[in-house]
């Protein structure tokens, strides 16, 4: 895998770790969450979202519930473990730390001489 994707996917299962601390939801929820969060601007794919809800579910990081669904239909619910929200927090400090990095190239103006 490259690190390309590598970044891609670890943003991603941070985003939906970041949904569900919000409160427990069902895969289609989250896909929903994120998109209203970054108003449009993301919106994450169901052949996406469920193989990184697996392997999040399998660290230890998202525990699953059987549930019903608004529409009654029965449905995975996502929740946090407490190891999920020390993830998050590392996570989210990590990616603000390269986004403020990223943001001071960016904002590079060129030496006057």
């Amino acid at each position: 895998m490259s690190k390309q994707q590598d970044l891609l996917q670890g943003t991603l299962e941070m985003l939906i770790l970041k949904s569900i601390s919000l409160e427990p939801m069902h895969g289609y929820g989250i896909l929903i969450r994120i998109q209203q969060l970054s108003q449009e601007r993301l919106q994450i794919q169901q052949g996406s979202l469920y193989p990184a809800l697996y392997r999040l579910e399998y660290r230890g990081l998202i525990k699953a519930e059987w549930g019903e669904s608004e529409n009654n239909r029965k449905a995975k619910y996502y929740k946090l473990t407490a190891e999920g929200r020390r993830q998050l927090k590392l996570e989210t400090e990590n990616w603000n730390r390269l986004s403020a990095g990223v943001v001071g190239v960016l904002n590079a103006e060129p030496e006057k001489s």
